[in-house]
């Protein structure tokens, strides 16, 4: 099978969750697939204590139930470690750019670790996919593998399989560059300046607001004409990605910088 083509390691990731509010919800399990530069493989696989009870609905689809997770450590314990897993990596998961990644951004905004996500680039295989061929993960695995996905929806076999369907889109489709700034880009649905997509960069380069009554209007015009709209965002339940870029983007137009 091909081998991807990396100028960065690559971290495939795959998140259990209490549901699936990325403000509110908390991550239950993580499993990651590191991919160094030389092709080799190494994976860990953690249960979290989200400190919230588990919604039934939740568990009946990943199975893990609140005793299973009673003594596992918090996210604010092994947040660091999982910083240090993944730095200097790029990141890829399955709808990971609408759901995973703002998780666990909000995750590490929380436990008050600072990692800079923004460097990273994301490819998340199901928008190729849906580019592609408009399926789910298991047909995804079906059409791209010729493999039947046991144990689906356990992050361990969702994250493997993720990573194998990638190295299969790249053998089928000529025109996919094996490339991960190339998939990042294609894999993205807009140019998002947080990662819940609440502001977005314009085709100029400028951060607009991407939802209600201010949406397409430059956020620093909107902060200047309507300085009451921050303190409602901030007081609101937007994603702490959301309000902490948005506070950037404001003092900058107070510091010049």
């Amino acid at each position: 099978m091909i081998k991807l083509n990396l100028k960065n390691p690559i971290v495939f990731f795959d998140l259990e969750t209490t549901g699936t509010n990325i403000n509110a919800d908390r991550i239950v399990e993580i499993s990651y697939l590191k991919v160094h530069l030389n092709g080799n493989e190494e994976s860990k696989t953690m249960r979290i204590n989200p400190e919230m009870p588990i919604p039934a609905e939740s568990s009946v689809i990943h199975g893990i139930y609140d005793e299973d997770v009673a003594g596992s450590p918090t996210f604010k314990e092994v947040a660091k470690t999982i910083a240090h897993d993944i730095e200097g990596c790029d990141l890829a998961g399955f709808n990971s750019n609408r759901f995973d990644i703002p998780v666990l951004a909000e995750e590490f905004l929380r436990s008050g670790v600072d990692i800079d996500m923004s460097r990273r680039k994301f490819v998340d295989v199901q928008v190729i996919f849906h580019k592609m061929e408009q399926r789910t993960l298991s047909a995804a695995y079906k059409f791209y593998c010729d493999k039947e996905l046991e144990d689906a929806h356990t992050a361990e076999a969702d994250t493997r399989a993720t990573y194998e369907i990638l190295k299969s889109q790249l053998e089928r489709y000529p025109n996919l560059q094996n490339d991960v700034a190339y998939l990042s880009e294609f894999s993205s649905f807009n140019r998002n300046v947080d990662f819940a997509g609440r502001m977005v960069y314009d085709d100029k380069g400028v951060e607009v607001f991407n939802f209600g009554k201010y949406k397409g209007m430059a956020v620093e015009e909107v902060l200047e004409k309507d300085p009451g709209y921050y303190g409602w965002i901030l007081g609101s339940d937007f994603t702490l990605h959301t309000k902490a870029m948005l506070t950037k983007i404001r003092l900058r137009k107070i510091t010049g910088k």
